[in-house]
C-alpha cells in the first residue's frame, strides 16, 4: 500500500469495527442500563450485544411494553432484568438513579428521544454530570480510509467556544488511548489550514494547539487550522506545504461546530457508505446513543467502544484505589 490514506472501498470491509468488536469480546462485559427498549431496534442492540458477551442488558421501561415488543419480533429477553418505569420520562429518570447507585458501568438509549435522555443525564440535582463538558463521538469504519475514523462534536454541543472544544478534544482523546488505539492524530478542522481573523475556528484551531504545547491538553498530537482535504490526504498536504504528524494521516477531526460535524458524518455514511458508532462522554459513565438507522454492525460496535472504555476507566480507578 503506498502512503495514501485512501484505499479501495471493499479492500477491508468493515475490518476496523470487526476489530474493536473482537476486543471488546476479550474484556468483562459491562452492566448496561438500556433506556425504554420499547421497540425491535433498541430491543435487538441490546440483546445482539449481550449475545456477542459484550453487555449484560438490564431493561428500564414499561415491562408490558417491552414483553409486547420482544414478542411481536421474535427476540428473547427471557435472560434479562427488566427494571420498571411508568414511560419514556420516567425511564430516563430510573435508568440515571441506577448508574448514581452504581448498578451500571453504561447507559444505553431505547426507543425514547435523545434530548429525553440527555434531559435526566444532564440534569444538576440527579443528574451524571462531571466536571467535564459533555460531547459525542462518531466512530466510524469509513470503507475508503485506513484509519478508524473519529468525528466530534455532531450531536451535542452546537456552536461551542474555546473551553468548550478543549474539554470536547480531551475527551475524544481520552476514548481514542483507553480504548488501547494508541497516541491519536487530532486535525483541528476549519474552511482553511491558516490562521485568519476571518474564520473564527481557525483561530481557535490554533488556540487549542498551543494549548496542548502548555499541557492544558494531553495525549495526543494535534495540528490545526486544516481543511478536510489535507487532514485526510498525504497528496493534499503536501501540495499545501503542510509538514505534521498529523497532516493528511488524521484519525481524529475536530469539527468547528455541530452543523458542520453533522453534515460530514452523513455524507460519510452516504456517499461511502460508511457506518457511524456513537458515543457520549463526559458523564460519569459513557452513554451509548443509537439511532433505528443503525447498522447491527454499527451498534454492536458504539457497545463495543463502550464497554472497552468502561473497562479501561474500570481498572483506572481499581488502580488509584
Amino acid at each position: 500500500m503506498t502512503d495514501s490514506q485512501i484505499e479501495p472501498a471493499n479492500k477491508r470491509p468493515h475490518a476496523k469495527y470487526e476489530h474493536l468488536i473482537s476486543l471488546a469480546k476479550r474484556v468483562v462485559p459491562a452492566k448496561t442500563v438500556v433506556v425504554h427498549p420499547c421497540d425491535e431496534s433498541s430491543l435487538l442492540g441490546a440483546t445482539e450485544a449481550a449475545e456477542a458477551g459484550i453487555i449484560m442488558p438490564i431493561l428500564v421501561g414499561p415491562p408490558r411494553k417491552i414483553v409486547a415488543a420482544a414478542r411481536q419480533h421474535g427476540i428473547d429477553i427471557k435472560p434479562f432484568e427488566i427494571i420498571e418505569a411508568p414511560h419514556s420520562d420516567g425511564a430516563a429518570a430510573v435508568g440515571v438513579e441506577l448508574i448514581r447507585e452504581g448498578k451500571g458501568e453504561l447507559l444505553m438509549k431505547g426507543s425514547l428521544h435523545t434530548d429525553e435522555l440527555m434531559r435526566a443525564v444532564t440534569s444538576s440535582a440527579t443528574g451524571l454530570r462531571t466536571a467535564r463538558r459533555l460531547s459525542h463521538v462518531f466512530i466510524m469504519d469509513v470503507p475508503t480510509y485506513k484509519e478508524t475514523l473519529f468525528i466530534t462534536d455532531a450531536a451535542i454541543n452546537i456552536f461551542p467556544d474555546l473551553d468548550a472544544k478543549r474539554d470536547i478534544v480531551q475527551n475524544v482523546i481520552d476514548l481514542f488511548t483507553d480504548i488501547g488505539l494508541g497516541t491519536p492524530r487530532v486535525a483541528l478542522l476549519s474552511a482553511v489550514e491558516t490562521v485568519t481573523s476571518k474564520i473564527p475556528s481557525t483561530i481557535e484551531a490554533a488556540a487549542l494547539c498551543k494549548m496542548a504545547d502548555r499541557g492544558q491538553i494531553t495525549g495526543g498530537l494535534l495540528d490545526g487550522p486544516l481543511a478536510f482535504d489535507n487532514a485526510i490526504d498525504p497528496e493534499a498536504a503536501n501540495i499545501k506545504g503542510i509538514k505534521s504528524e498529523v497532516a493528511g494521516r488524521a484519525q481524529i477531526l475536530v469539527v468547528p461546530d455541530l452543523e458542520a460535524g453533522n453534515m460530514l458524518a452523513k455524507n460519510l455514511t452516504f456517499l461511502t457508505k460508511a457506518d457511524a458508532a456513537g458515543i457520549v462522554l463526559g458523564a460519569r459513565v459513557p452513554i451509548v446513543l443509537t439511532s433505528r438507522a443503525d447498522s447491527v454492525r454499527a451498534r454492536m460496535a458504539s457497545c463495543a467502544v463502550a464497554v472497552l472504555y468502561a473497562n479501561a476507566r474500570r481498572h483506572k480507578a481499581m488502580t488509584a484505589g
